[in-house]
């Protein structure tokens, strides 16, 4: 299917390529987790002074707040991906303001880069003036073999990349 880590467009997309999320986005929402279980844990010591509430209390928010995060990184990992390619189309999860999330190589009409709020995107327009809009930067993969991929795809069903 590529060569050297190029897609062709000549060859057939008979499987499916996953694009997974970034390792510093994955850093990223571990680090928010910790941040907002340290919080939690202030404000509930803040208030088991004020209250006399038992100090174990503290270890108990803390080890809570702690196995979340461990369980939030095991599904973000469990999940795998967040751009999916198939032959037929593409699926994109867990990115705000997306657009369509979902559809078929058949509808969309070009892609084009783009940098919205000074964030690498590829930009999918499709036949109907919608969108899909997939900042590169989250996925753990080379932004132009991400682009060759796209381009190889479109050409498959004729459209420009």
């Amino acid at each position: 299917m590529h060569h050297n880590g190029v897609v062709t467009a000549s060859e057939p997309f008979d499987d499916h390529r996953d694009y997974p999320l970034a390792p510093a986005f994955a850093a990223r929402l571990v680090g928010l987790g910790l941040v907002v279980i340290a919080v939690a844990v202030l404000v509930y010591t803040g208030a088991a002074l004020v209250f006399s509430w038992p100090a174990t209390g503290v270890v108990a928010v803390a080890a809570v707040g702690l196995c979340a995060v461990v369980v939030a990184a095991w599904w973000l990992q469990a999940r795998r991906y967040v751009v999916r390619f198939t032959a037929e189309g593409y699926r994109v999860r867990f990115v705000r303001g997306v657009g369509v999330a979902r559809g078929r190589w058949d509808d969309v009409e070009e892609a084009v880069a783009a940098s919205p709020h000074d964030i690498d995107c590829v930009v999918l327009r499709r036949r109907d003036g919608s969108t899909t809009t997939i900042p590169v930067v989250m996925l753990a993969v080379d932004r132009e073999r991400f682009a060759d991929d796209v381009r190889a795809r479109l050409e498959a069903v004729g459209r420009r990349g």
